[in-house]
């Protein structure tokens, strides 16, 4: 397994952490994963940040695991479609960064509701 995507699985399990200490004090169930990330209608229904935070996390890291496959599969030689594997792995990549940038605000917004209970 490359080091990237061995620092993927490291960051998901990090913000997979992070989601958890964000969570309320009631167990949450986890949601069902989704091809396209986020369900506004789950969301709507009452079921939460953190519960479609936690979709969306899945379905980051659903994606993530596809994209393996099909290079794993081009390397193996079961496989001979590059280009929908780098597409794929590079979609990964993309939506791996966005739940990045998407966690960085929403744990700065956390710490400024801290400060201000101060």
């Amino acid at each position: 397994m490359s080091s990237a995507l061995l620092s993927i699985q490291a960051d998901l399990a990090r913000i997979a952490g992070d989601v958890e200490r964000l969570a309320p004090a009631a167990p949450v169930q986890p949601a069902a994963p989704v091809d396209d990330g986020f369900d506004a209608a789950s969301a709507s229904q009452g079921d939460g940040f953190v519960a479609g935070f936690k979709q969306v996390l899945q379905a980051v890291d659903e994606r993530d695991k596809a994209a393996s496959a099909q290079v794993a599969d081009v390397d193996a030689g079961r496989s001979d479609d590059l280009v929908g594997a780098m597409l794929a792995s590079q979609q990964a990549s993309l939506s791996f960064s966005m739940l990045m940038q998407v966690r960085n605000k929403v744990v700065g917004a956390f710490d400024e509701l801290i400060k201000l209970q101060l």
